[in-house]
Order: C-alpha cells, then structure tokens, then sequence
C-alpha cells in the first residue's frame, strides 16, 4: 500500500505542479509528500523531479512515468469499484465541484441525505464560480453552469436555465429604467461583474431582434461571489445579471424588478461533467444520478415559490 501511495503522491504532485499543493490535496504534509516522492525516486532508481527554490519541473523520466503512474491508479480503482459493487457495499470518497449559487441551494442541503442512504460514502464539496479543470483539481464530478469549451468529459444536462438581468426599485428610482443593453453600455448604468482569476473582459449576451449579441459592460462593483452581487444589488448598488432560480424570491417580494426586458439574457445550461470512466465506479455512479434527480426538483420549487 505504500507503493500506491507513493505513487499516487507523484501524480498529484506532477498535476498540480507543487508539493505543498499535492500535499493539501492528499492531506498531509509537504514533509510526508517529499518523503514519498523520495521514496518513489529511490525505488526506480531516477529523478522524478527537478526541484528548485522557485520551481518543481518534472523529469523527462517523471513525463514518461506519469501517463502509467495514472493507469496503475486507474486500474486499481477500478477493480475497487467492480469488488465494492459486487458486495452491495458502494464506499469511498467523491470529490465535487460546483459553482457557488448552485452548491448552496441544491448541492450542500441534499448531501446529508444522500450520506444516510450511502452511509460508506463520504463527499468532499467544493464550492466556486471559476472554471474547474477536473483532472488537474483530483475531481470526481463538477457541476457547470455556463458554455462549455471543447472537452472529452461526459456530460449530463441537469436543467435549462433562464436568466435575469435585475435591480432594486431604489437604484431604478435614482438611476432610471434600463429599457434594452444599449441603455448598459458606455458606463450609462452601473453593473456588478463576476470576476475571478484569468477572467476576460466583461460582455453579457443578450437577445436582440437579430438574435444574441454581447454588449460590454462596467461597474465599480465585481466579486467573485455571486451571492454578494445579488446582495448587491438589493442594497442598490447596480445592475445584476443571474439565473433565475437564484434570485426568483427576491422578484417575487419585490427586492429586485426586472430591467432591460426587451433583451433578455440567453438562456444557458446546468450540467454535470465526469470522466467517462469514472461512472464505473459505483459510488460516483449513485452520486450523480441521486443529485441530478434532486437538482432538477429542488431547481423547479425554488422557482415556482413551492
């Protein structure tokens, strides 16, 4: 079992580019993780790693070791999951992405059933409205909402989302009615950005009697926290563009009213992304089916006020 866990060391190691990082990730020390990655290096007889104050680079020994180190893993949880499964006993752990609004309201509050259905199964959630990359992040499942680029991750469509741009009636009373995302653009309007690292310039993009277009937008409020851009826009402080399941009370106690209505936002799309192979496993395999089923109903009544 060392072996493995030396091994498994180095992958993460060699994917997220730092020891400390790998060592989080496998929740030990940087101490434990270079001992293992020690071990591994003494046991092939070569170095895995060229290590300098500054930077971990991997050998051209270490490049041609990982794309195996990743089959062994695979192998064996694979044939975990075939034993696991063969005794009704689905156990382990499975790791989720999903973005903050979404992990909140449907993901977080339905886990505790799901543990008391699969009590040998264990989650570990973790919650942002940034792209994830799932290999690199050791994820198992990653709820999206939003496009997706080119990927040859399987996908499951959870729920189609329509989206709404909104503000206070105080902010409307001070500022005007935005009619249409002309009335956005040009710094005419304050509007809070979602922003996070490596994110592009800001565009909403909106229906027009030609069809989508984006429109740039500006405002002196960005985070990269949804929820806090919906509360700031309640407190009044610009113009907000969110699905709707997310703010759907908030219209109907009149805490935030539509704006620009005659371009509304493109609907976009909720989906859940795995490795194909990762629905071998038995215990990601219940996860997604029970949690897309409970999404898709708890996404409905956050809607309809039920």
């Amino acid at each position: 079992m060392a072996y493995v866990n030396n091994v498994k060391m180095f992958v993460r190691v060699y994917e997220l580019g730092s020891m400390s990082a790998a060592a989080r990730d496998q929740r030990t020390s940087p101490a434990v993780a270079s001992s293992r990655i020690s071990e591994l290096e003494k046991h092939l007889g070569v170095r895995l790693f060229n290590r300098t104050t500054r930077a971990l680079q991997p050998t051209e020994n270490g490049k041609m070791f990982y794309d195996g180190a990743r089959r062994i893993l695979e192998t064996i949880s694979d044939a975990e999951s075939e034993v696991i499964e063969a005794n009704e006993n689905p156990r382990g752990t499975v790791f989720v992405a999903a973005p903050l609004g979404v992990g909140r309201r449907f993901i977080a509050p339905n886990v505790p059933e799901f543990k008391a259905k699969y009590d040998q199964i264990n989650l570990r959630l973790r919650l942002s409205d940034r792209d994830v990359d799932i290999g690199a992040e050791g994820l198992d499942v990653a709820f999206h909402l939003g496009p997706l680029a080119d990927s040859s991750l399987k996908m499951r469509h959870v729920a189609t989302c329509s989206r709404v741009l909104c503000a206070s009636p105080d902010y409307i009373a001070r500022r005007g009615m935005p009619e249409n995302g002309e009335a956005l653009v040009d710094d005419k309007h304050d509007c809070l950005n979602l922003r996070f690292p490596g994110s592009s310039e800001f565009q909403w993009t909106l229906e027009t009697d030609m069809g989508p277009r984006k429109f740039s937008i500006n405002g002196p409020y960005e985070s990269d926290d949804g929820d806090v851009l919906t509360n700031w826009a309640i407190a009044g402080h610009g113009v907000v563009m969110k699905p709707r399941f997310e703010i759907a009370e908030h219209l109907r106690s009149g805490a935030l009213v539509p704006v620009a209505t005659a371009t509304p936002p493109v609907e976009t799309q909720l989906v859940c992304l795995y490795h194909p192979r990762k629905m071998k496993e038995a215990k990601v395999r219940l996860f997604v089916n029970f949690m897309i089923e409970r999404c898709k109903t708890d996404m409905r009544a956050a809607i309809d006020g039920v």
